[in-house]
């Protein structure tokens, strides 16, 4: 069996696309996947299931979730041992933390077109985009009142194509830890 974690695209964010975390825990149950978690409103769930392309099982669940919820969620997958491998090589490592600053993982299913050049900081100095892989961008988020969150979201959206999703660095973390109960 294979440790898996599933990020779901958009649910539960500004009370648009509700999802409660019960019945999602429930639907992936009856899909036969094994010890399965859900984690934070924001649509982690973790599960075992045996090895299978992550392009196939994301599309197995998208029709699941469709079927279930009566909405389209796109998912992206990750193996536990992929989520290691991006902790152990410190994509933040170097940038000062204070309050007003949040990083970002943004996931990808298959290899971004964008064509910016990496490292990237945006024209207001409000955010970075430290690193392309062909699965993710990691990015840093000043806060103040010129920058948003929002903002950082539409522009990888815009560069990167809408089927991406984006999670904390905390979240990341807090998975990870979750996994080793």
């Amino acid at each position: 069996m294979i440790k898996y974690a599933a990020f779901l695209r958009g649910i539960n964010v500004g009370g648009k696309n509700p999802v409660p975390m019960q019945k999602l825990k429930k639907m992936f149950d009856s899909m036969q996947f094994k010890s399965v978690q859900t984690l934070l409103a924001s649509g982690n769930v973790l599960f075992e299931a045996p090895p299978i392309d992550a392009i196939a099982l994301e599309q197995k669940i998208e029709e699941k979730l469709k079927r279930t919820f009566g909405q389209d969620i796109g998912v992206l997958i990750r193996t536990m041992e992929e989520l290691e491998h991006l902790s152990n090589s410190q994509p933040f490592k170097g940038i000062d933390i204070t309050s007003e600053t949040r990083l970002y993982i943004t996931f990808f299913s298959e290899k971004p077109k964008g064509s910016l050049k990496i490292p990237f900081t945006s024209p207001d100095q409000s955010y970075k985009i430290l690193r392309v892989s062909g699965r993710e961008v990691c990015s840093v988020l000043v806060l103040s009142s010129n920058s948003r969150t929002v903002d950082l979201m539409k522009d990888l959206e815009k560069e990167f194509g809408r089927r991406i999703t984006t999670r904390n660095w905390n979240t990341i973390i807090r998975i990870l830890k979750t996994q080793l109960d």
